[in-house]
């Protein structure tokens, strides 16, 4: 396994490349999201190397990539253009099958839109469509809520909230419904290390800041939606014409059901599997069953029955 970077205007992204294969089939992208890093994927990383040349950086601000300070930086279309440079980069002239997760995931959808030649197939892990979020904050007075803890991170204390008791605030995110982390100690250890890390919290923080879906904190008590707060939030039109896979854990505390409804209407070639016991983070629960997927999905012949 190779730590590599790559420099993008002022901004240096640190990933991982890793291929266990003489003749791959082709490259595989791995974006992780909040509050993570590259070795989320750690399991996929091994199985897929094998077949794949596997590369998974960690994203703008976090961990070892660097950390701009200006907010204008975490703007949604930026993201898109520096994360658009390095998949170019790395594919080397050949289409890439990318696969990503909430805020990976977030960047993921309008990129592969966007810069569609790039890729030949997208995989997300609960991670909701801009248009069906756009849409879903606007009309369920549920995601608003589920989406409430946003605030807690923007707040001016964000920091100071995040960081406190050994960032038991993070560490928390990661439980199930029986109050069980879906992360080993050794991989909360790893995560505390990064958190630590001079300027990464900040950097984390600044995506949410950024983000154009944010609700104001009064519209959570509306329980009746629409609310006349959103009316100016447009839904935008973000088609996606790859082959794309969604994986998606039905008891995802941040993000209701209803964000699949309709999404076959931005999606040409979409496939959907739940994984009904599955929560936020399927690819900690059940790596085996996101790995069987994925691999089924990417070449149809060896799918079995379910």
């Amino acid at each position: 396994m190779q730590s590599k970077q790559i420099q993008i205007d002022d901004c240096y992204l640190h990933y991982i490349e890793y291929q266990q294969c003489n003749d791959p089939l082709g490259t595989m992208v791995f974006l992780h999201g909040f509050p993570e890093n590259w070795r989320t994927w750690r399991k996929q990383i091994e199985h897929f190397s094998h077949r794949y040349r596997v590369i998974a950086p960690d994203l703008p601000g976090y961990n070892n990539s660097s950390k701009p300070t200006q907010l204008a930086f975490y703007d949604i279309s930026n993201l898109i253009r520096v994360m658009s440079r390095f998949i170019e980069f790395v594919g080397d002239g050949q289409q890439v099958i990318l696969c990503a997760h909430d805020w990976g995931g977030a960047i993921a959808w309008p990129m592969v839109a966007f810069h569609e030649p790039l890729f030949s197939h997208l995989i997300i892990l609960n991670a909701a469509h801009p248009s069906t979020f756009t849409r879903e904050m606007i009309h369920n007075p549920l995601q608003r809520k589920k989406s409430e803890y946003i605030h807690q991170l923007i707040a001016e204390d964000g920091i100071e909230q995040v960081s406190k008791d050994d960032f038991a605030f993070l560490v928390k995110m990661f439980l199930d419904d029986q109050g069980q982390s879906v992360l080993t100690e050794a991989e909360l250890f790893e995560n505390r290390q990064s958190w630590s890390i001079p300027g990464v919290l900040p950097s984390m923080l600044n995506y949410y800041k950024a983000m154009p879906q944010l609700a104001p904190k009064s519209s959570t008590e509306n329980t009746s939606g629409p609310v006349t707060d959103l009316q100016a939030m447009k839904i935008p039109n973000i088609r996606v014409n790859v082959k794309t896979l969604v994986l998606w854990g039905d008891n995802d505390l941040a993000f209701v059901p209803e964000l699949l409804d309709g999404l076959n209407e931005y999606v040409l070639e979409l496939v959907i599997r739940h994984l009904r016991e599955g929560n936020h983070w399927i690819h900690h629960q059940f790596s085996d069953r996101v790995n069987e997927e994925i691999e089924n999905f990417l070449t149809p012949q060896r799918k079995t029955a379910s």
